[in-house]
């Protein structure tokens, strides 16, 4: 076999299947088609050279090209840690940066209802003897706040502690397929609590402990909440205003971001669960123990505006990569 005429005849087709390879995340349908013929010819390229040839370094080529070629055409194999990394650095972050106004707004809206409810329970004994006796309430702020943190064992209270956070962000998630609806309520439900319980102490001047008991793992466990409340009704807009894109691609996009942020909390509320069942109840000073949880929660925000701001800035949406309803098709 000439091999000078081989590679003269050949050399545009590798030249083309290179191209196609390097290019492999921005092709169009045709030229995915394009870039399967290639490399099966290629291929058999390789095949007549091996046999036909005793060139080294056209073989070596050939097969260089023919493994990448059949990497971009089977997909490669990520490996486990670099997709667990791009999750946590990109995917999570981005998601959470996105529906930052969402998020900001339901903080906001969530602590003005708590602030001034509390503040009423708290100024009015009428609505004190509406919730429970003086006697149910005395028992509620000297002894039954504080204890609920340590009757139980830290473990199994972190793990319960860390179960029940995770169904009611995962419950936040899922009132989007109602588009979101239900979520102001359940924000407005749980405002309610926080402000009973600080309505309560506050009127029996042990706002110090209340503040001192809630805050070391409250700000971390709100801040999920509010997070995934969020994204929850950010998906359920998504119905209404879809944007330039078609409503079902609009909704498989976001709703596949979504999914992201209810695993991305599971860690955040299991470092909460920690802190709630090792250091709230601890015998460390109230500022340390409110210090710890104000690290935490700058440690969190940082986390997801550093890392959210620069994903955004590549212009990620935290959507899987080349997703089945926008990947190039013949």
């Amino acid at each position: 076999m000439d091999i000078d005429a081989f590679v003269a005849a050949h050399r545009p087709v590798w030249d083309r299947l290179d191209y196609l390879v390097k290019n492999r995340s921005s092709l169009t349908g045709v030229e995915v088609d394009e870039l399967v013929d290639l490399y099966q010819r290629v291929s058999t390229h390789l095949s007549i050279v091996r046999s036909s040839s005793n060139d080294p370094m056209l073989a070596g080529r050939l097969s260089a090209l023919v493994a990448r070629a059949r990497s971009a055409v089977t997909g490669a194999h990520t490996p486990a840690w670099r997709e667990l990394t791009r999750f946590f650095t990109v995917t999570f972050p981005v998601v959470a940066y996105r529906a930052r106004w969402w998020w900001l707004a339901s903080s906001a809206a969530f602590l003005v209802v708590a602030f001034v409810m509390g503040a009423w329970v708290a100024s009015n004994p009428e609505v004190q003897a509406a919730i429970a006796s003086p006697e149910e309430i005395t028992q509620l702020v000297e002894e039954d706040f504080a204890d609920y943190y340590s009757e139980n064992p830290a473990a199994s209270f972190a793990s319960r502690v860390w179960v029940n956070n995770a169904w009611v962000s995962a419950l936040m998630i899922a009132y989007s397929v109602l588009l979101g609806l239900p979520i102001p309520y359940a924000l407005y439900a749980n405002a309610e609590n926080v402000a009973v319980s600080g309505g309560l102490m506050a009127s029996r001047d042990k706002l110090d402990i209340f503040f001192g008991l809630i805050m070391p793992h409250g700000l971390l466990e709100l801040t999920a909440v509010f997070l995934a409340a969020a994204v929850g009704m950010r998906l359920g807009w998504t119905v209404v205003d879809p944007g330039p894109r078609r409503r079902v691609e609009a909704l498989a996009e976001q709703g596949r971001a979504v999914m992201s942020v209810a695993l991305g909390l599971v860690v955040v509320l299991f470092v909460s669960g920690l802190i709630e069942a090792f250091v709230t109840p601890s015998g460390l000073p109230t500022w340390a123990r409110v210090g710890i949880g104000v690290l935490a929660e700058a440690v969190f925000l940082t986390y997801v505006i550093v890392f959210g701001r620069r994903a955004l800035a590549r212009n990620e949406t935290g959507d899987l990569e080349r997703a089945p309803d926008v990947a190039p098709s013949a």
